[in-house]
């Protein structure tokens, strides 16, 4: 990820970084900002300012379906990737809230049939944390069982967790970091063992409904923006994905979903206190990575301020939620053309009025 030299730098060269006395830049500075981004990267998608959780500044730029010219809306979902794993993490700590996990049991108190030499050390934490030694048994799968067909097959999440997640562990717990979804895949697992329900219908209980994100699934709708690999030649970039994947990187949504989400888990009570702390508490600094999420310090008017930045990235789909907390002003980026995702983390910072 990006530090503050990195940032200023990278938005130096694009000519993103502009004064301003506020502290994001609306109207005429926001236009000027995204005129000069789109001057050097092909961004087609939504930009949405916020503050209190209220949009102060949209655009949309190009085509949700470049075949069917079939302009970007605010309203049009696209993939957000990893910022799922920000929205179950969420939801993790609303089971804790009510008593029902513990961050620091070893997994095996939840899944009594994984295997008790590795499931003893690794907890949820590790998991939320992308450190708990498990390795990607999947992309070893499949690379040693290629099959074009592979995402036509069904799998529960019993049988992924036993094939593709229980392998041995690629270094003790909290050692080092390793983001790969077989965390999540786990996770999932736990979530549907301690609610007997399916994650989904889990996650909509508790957090997509209480949050009214009605945009917000891990399914895609019929109006999802397209993923495209590359504008010239134009080319498709499909996303094919099992529904345990969804905790990883699975779920759509729109940019205002993403707003209020923000400004409800961020700045609200949707979490009590001591939950939002655990929430945005950084477990590996190299990382700024917290539970699902990062939580970086960056300059904004001058000052250091704390920012959550969440990212995401899947086939064709980028996708950046930042939000500066002593403010309360949310940045949504939202694209299906591939951009950099450094190059949508820098634009984003540009959005904030950061000098």
């Amino acid at each position: 990820m990006f530090g503050r030299r990195e940032f200023l730098a990278g938005a130096a060269a694009l000519g993103l970084v502009e004064k301003a006395s506020a502290s994001v830049l609306t109207g005429d500075a926001a236009d000027r900002a995204v005129d000069a981004f789109l001057k050097v990267q092909p961004f087609q998608g939504v930009v949405l300012i916020g503050r209190t959780g209220k949009p102060i500044y949209s655009r949309t730029i190009g085509f949700a379906d470049i075949e069917a010219k079939k302009p970007a809306a605010l309203g049009t979902p696209y993939v957000i990737a990893s910022i799922s794993k920000w929205l179950t993490s969420t939801a993790l700590l609303r089971l804790a809230e009510a008593g029902k996990i513990d961050l620091d049991a070893p997994i095996t108190r939840y899944l009594p049939d994984y295997r008790a030499d590795t499931g003893a050390k690794v907890t949820l934490r590790y998991l939320m944390t992308n450190t708990s030694g498990v390795p990607n048994g999947f992309s070893t799968w499949t690379k040693a069982n290629p099959d074009p067909d592979l995402f036509k097959k069904t799998f529960t999440t019993a049988q992924a967790v036993k094939l593709w997640c229980s392998g041995d562990l690629a270094f003790e717990p909290g050692a080092k970091f390793d983001y790969v979804l077989t965390n999540w895949v786990i996770i999932t697992a736990i979530i549907e063992a301690v609610t007997g329900k399916a994650y989904a219908d889990a996650m909509t209980e508790l957090v997509i409904g209480p949050l009214g994100l009605t945009r917000t699934t891990p399914a895609d709708p019929a109006d999802i923006a397209i993923s495209y690999r590359t504008l010239e030649p134009l080319v498709r970039q499909s996303n094919e994905r099992f529904p345990f994947f969804a905790a990883s990187g699975g779920y759509v949504s729109t940019a205002g979903d993403l707003l209020k989400a923000a400004h409800a888990v961020l700045d609200s009570g949707f979490l009590p206190p001591a939950h939002k702390k655990e929430l945005l508490a950084v477990g590996w600094p190299d990382q700024d990575y917290a539970l699902g999420g990062r939580v970086k310090t960056l300059f904004a008017d001058g000052m250091p301020r704390v920012f959550a930045w969440e990212t995401g990235r899947a086939a064709g789909y980028r996708s950046v939620l930042g939000h500066r907390f002593d403010d309360q002003t949310t940045v949504v980026l939202l694209n299906n053309t591939s951009i950099s995702q450094k190059a949508m983390d820098e634009f984003a910072y540009s959005l904030f009025g950061t000098v």
